[in-house]
Parts: C-alpha cells; structure tokens; sequence
C-alpha cells in the first residue's frame, strides 16, 4: 500500500521535462487564429544597439544675430539651413532691460560660438536683424573670435508704405 501512494505522489518525468523545457525556451508562443506570434519572455534579455552618433565637420556657416529691444539672440547654422548652435541673453540668465545691453549680446555671441567650436566652423555668413542695441556688439564679438566674415547683411525688416491710416473723425 505504502508503495502505491508514492508512486502516485510521483510526477512522472515526461511532465517534469516539458516544464523545464518550457521554462528555459526564450519566447512564447501564442497561437491566435491559426498563427502563431512570438512575444519576448521575461527572463530574455532586451537589447538595443546604440548607434553612434557622427559629428560633423561643417566649415562654411551662417550667423543670424536678432537684436530687439528686449533681448539679443544668435544662431548658427550650416549653409543648408540647419542649425548647429544658439544662444540668447535669456538662456544666460540676464533678465528685464539688461537682456538688452551690449554687454550681454557680447556674451550670447561668445557663449553660441563656444557651443560651434566642436563643428570647426570657419567661415561664416551674417545676417543681422532688428534694431536693438546688441547687433554691433555680438557682430564684433565674432569678428573678435577669429571668424573669417564672407558677407554682413542687414535683413531688419522695413515696412514700405506701413498699415492704411484710420479713417478721419467726425464730430
């Protein structure tokens, strides 16, 4: 008697086999319709490969320099039109009228032309816009880094006859 229920306290091997086999396999499989779809298991590793980042060499760019009332900000980009750095007397942390010194366009343009070191950006072009107080001094400060300046225009927009007058009172 004692012989009979042991065996069938015994879980026969075909099944223990088919356990481990389906805890070891790296996916399941669910059948849906009559198909078969694999799902990634739990104790398989997830991998993704890192693609390496490729820095370009950009020796040709342009520089466009917005100086407002209010704030002064430069950007560079290649010849394509995609930007490569900026920076404005905000991100700097100058706030309210100083933002529009010439003391912080000074430091917008040396702190963009930091940032495009890493590209070995040479030769640019420099479109200046607005009419605040920050356009000669950033243009001066990177004359004064050692860029060879191609061309200066001046893309400040200019309203040719201005907004149709209101209509006169009558009283």
């Amino acid at each position: 008697m004692s012989d009979n229920t042991s065996e069938d306290k015994k879980i026969p091997e075909e099944i223990k086999k088919k356990d481990e086999a389906k805890k070891d396999s790296p996916a399941k499989v669910i059948k849906k319709d009559k198909t078969a779809v694999e799902t990634p298991s739990e104790d398989a590793p997830v991998t993704k490969k890192k693609r390496r980042k490729i820095r370009r060499q950009v020796r040709r760019g342009r520089a466009y320099i917005k100086s407002s009332y209010n704030n002064t900000l430069v950007l560079f980009t290649d010849m394509h039109g995609n930007s490569l750095a900026w920076s404005s007397a905000g991100l700097l942390g100058f706030k309210g009228a100083k933002k529009a010194t010439t003391y912080a366009a000074n430091q917008v343009a040396l702190d963009a032309d930091e940032k495009v070191q890493k590209y070995g950006l040479k030769d640019i072009e420099v479109f200046v816009r607005g009419v605040g107080s920050g356009r000669d001094a950033a243009l001066r400060a990177l004359a004064q880094k050692g860029y060879n300046l191609l061309a200066i225009k001046d893309m400040t927009p200019v309203p040719h006859n201005g907004c149709r007058p209101k209509k006169p009172r009558r009283v």
